[in-house]
């Protein structure tokens, strides 16, 4: 499928932002990436060529030259350098709403009629992100997910007043990039699919914190369960082939039992006044030792590259 924006400018280097930079240097287009903290631009070309190596090795991607690949990014020294004449811009810049509102004001006087402003924010509202363009109507949120470069789903979500043009225009150009655009048609907070993992992880944190099951023993049971089975067919599929009478019965029993407490869960709380954070702390609920981070990190994008390749593959045979 032919790339609609040839022209595209990327604000933001960080752990999205490079991503989506290599995603869209591989399908094709000539990027200009800027982002204020200058060792994220210095050392993006390395940190793309190291994942493209890696994915090649796991037969994610198909070969590709790389040196190819990275001579369609181009480092700017300045932010205007990095939008201007752009045919897309994306900004996968801070978590803050004025941020992102002056850096979309900003792109309007550096860019043509038809160029289309996206952002990547997990937050806001693109009406809200918009607000104060002479054009909202060609702004819109690309929410990809981390990494992106392999995580095939993006969310699309216009804004109040995003053209019907935009979300076409942007939804095909997703899929000229391999990946699969799915659109969220109500700007609720936490979009579609945070809201799931939050609703998600609210139980199971509950069930943690109560001792009912390790939190080893969860992640075996959801991947050998509702992982497998979802990420086989999707879970309204699931639904259907268990037969909605008994989820129904399943629901009348469970819904009064589940949380839905709105504070911090106990369990939560304690790990963050405690420092445990996760895997930039070294300790969350695994260990995860400071020499082994890398090849940590390294297995789990394997995996993940795994089960894309699995339903990139799956997708194609039309399943």
């Amino acid at each position: 499928m032919a790339m609609e924006f040839q022209r595209i400018g990327v604000i933001g280097l960080g752990t999205m932002g490079h991503g989506i930079v290599q995603t869209m240097a591989l399908a094709g287009g000539q990027i200009k990436a800027f982002d204020t903290d200058s060792m994220l631009v210095e050392n993006l070309h390395q940190r793309i060529a190291k994942n493209l190596s890696v994915m090649m090795e796991e037969n994610a991607i198909a070969p590709v030259d790389v040196d190819e690949i990275l001579q369609r990014i181009t480092c700017c020294d300045s932010e205007a350098d990095a939008i201007k004449n752009a045919e897309f811009v994306v900004e996968a810049i801070a978590e803050d709403l004025q941020a992102k509102q002056l850096l979309f004001a900003r792109c309007e006087s550096l860019v043509g009629a038809d160029a289309i402003l996206a952002s990547n924010t997990s937050s806001f509202p693109s009406s809200s992100i918009a607000s104060g363009l002479r054009h909202p109507e060609r702004a819109i949120n690309t929410h990809w997910f981390n990494p992106p470069h392999i995580i095939p789903v993006v969310e699309i979500i216009p804004g109040e007043r995003t053209s019907d043009a935009t979300i076409e225009r942007v939804i095909s150009f997703m899929k000229a990039l391999g990946k699969h655009p799915v659109r969220v048609n109500q700007e609720l907070p936490g979009f579609v699919l945070n809201r799931l993992q939050v609703a998600l992880f609210r139980e199971m944190l509950d069930l943690v914190g109560r001792g009912v099951i390790s939190a080893e023993d969860l992640d075996v049971a959801v991947r050998g369960s509702l992982g497998l089975r979802w990420a086989a067919v999707g879970p309204m599929r699931v639904g259907d082939f268990g037969g909605w009478d008994i989820l129904s019965k399943v629901y009348q029993v469970l819904a009064g039992e589940i949380r839905s407490y709105t504070q911090l869960p106990e369990i939560l709380a304690d790990m963050q006044a405690s420092g445990n954070i996760g895997l930039k702390a070294g300790q969350g609920f695994f260990e995860f030792p400071t020499e082994d981070q890398a090849e940590i990190i390294a297995d789990k994008d394997r995996k993940f590259m795994a089960w894309a390749k699995t339903l990139r593959e799956a997708y194609q045979s039309g399943e």
